[in-house]
């Protein structure tokens, strides 16, 4: 198959292009070269704005492609672009989020079938932005009879993640003697790795896959202290001192204006926590989604971080701890 990658040198863009060239397909590559050359050289790279219909379509002259993965769709008007250039591809796959769904967080979301935003809601919101993509590429991909691909992602982990996530916590853990964490780290979480989607996407797209899928891992899969304790866990197989984590009740947190999610990476407020993972992922685990353990995700992905000098924190103290006045 030709397909055409959108994006192609991102996070997740980079690894659709690696997995489709591992099973042989030909790629072509459409980015603005903002962020650096496509991970390897046997690709055609062209330069184009994705949100720029005439600049895509002529960079695309001449290029009869079976299938397209669009991994870097961040407004409407680049979903507006792409269905004028490409909706005439049989075979569209479009990287949205489960930010899509009007009720997440806090959830549940049991499956596909979940209301999305509408299109009365702010398309400038990054939810809502992700729901009016999927309505306008789908609606084009469909009214030329092809197959769209609705891929509803979630948290995302693996090398070359700069999202200063569970990147944060690696580096916070395998920097400092003690970090602070949330006391309740019973909570689930759920994520998948960038490659094992990756991977699934271009199957998806060999066999014509049509509609949403749920694209993270199962509910329960592990939790905020089981992550916690295998980072700790791949630092020290690296041959690194892995931190002390120091529980720290929610109250105490807050009161300090420790912020969930950005401070401490993950940790959900109890009242969101118990239900912002539970989110049905049984289609795309019956299509064939696979998961890498995780352990194997966070040794790479910390591997890559020393490679890339990523994991260098040079303060003396947790920041958190300090914040706490515990440090």
């Amino acid at each position: 198959m030709r397909i055409v990658a959108l994006g192609g040198t991102g996070f997740l863009s980079s690894a659709v292009v690696e997995a489709a060239r591992e099973v042989g397909h030909d790629v072509v590559v459409v980015s603005r070269g903002q962020h650096g050359a496509p991970p390897r050289e046997d690709v055609t790279w062209l330069r184009a704005d994705r949100a720029d219909s005439d600049a895509l379509a002529a960079a695309l002259a001449g290029i009869e492609a079976n299938a397209v993965i669009d991994s870097c769709g961040y407004s409407v008007g680049g979903a507006r672009a792409a269905a004028s250039a490409l909706a005439g591809v049989p075979r569209y796959a479009y990287v949205s989020s489960i930010s899509a769904y009007r009720d997440w967080p806090p959830g549940p979301i049991q499956d596909e079938d979940a209301p999305l935003f509408t299109p009365e809601d702010n398309p400038e919101d990054y939810g809502p932005m992700k729901a009016a993509s999927e309505r306008v590429l789908g609606g084009a991909v469909h009214a030329h009879g092809g197959n769209f691909l609705a891929v509803r992602a979630g948290l995302l982990v693996g090398p070359r993640d700069r999202a200063r996530r569970l990147t944060r916590w690696l580096e916070r853990i395998a920097s400092h003697d003690a970090v602070a964490v949330p006391a309740e780290l019973d909570q689930p979480i759920a994520l998948v790795d960038v490659r094992d989607l990756a991977a699934w996407m271009v199957s998806a797209v060999e066999r014509g896959l049509d509609g949403p899928f749920n694209a993270t891992g199962p509910h329960g899969m592990t939790t905020l202290g089981g992550l916690l304790e295998t980072c700790r866990e791949v630092v020290t197989a690296a041959g690194g001192r892995a931190a002390v984590l120091v529980p720290v009740p929610e109250a105490e947190l807050l009161a300090a204006e420790v912020t969930p999610w950005v401070d401490l990476p993950f940790w959900l407020p109890r009242e969101v926590a118990g239900t912002a993972w539970q989110v049905g992922t049984d289609r795309v685990h019956a299509e064939g989604l696979v998961h890498r353990p995780l352990a194997e995700s966070l040794a790479d992905t910390w591997a890559w971080m020393r490679e890339t000098g990523l994991g260098e924190d040079p303060s003396e103290a947790d920041p958190v701890l300090m914040r706490l006045g515990r440090a």
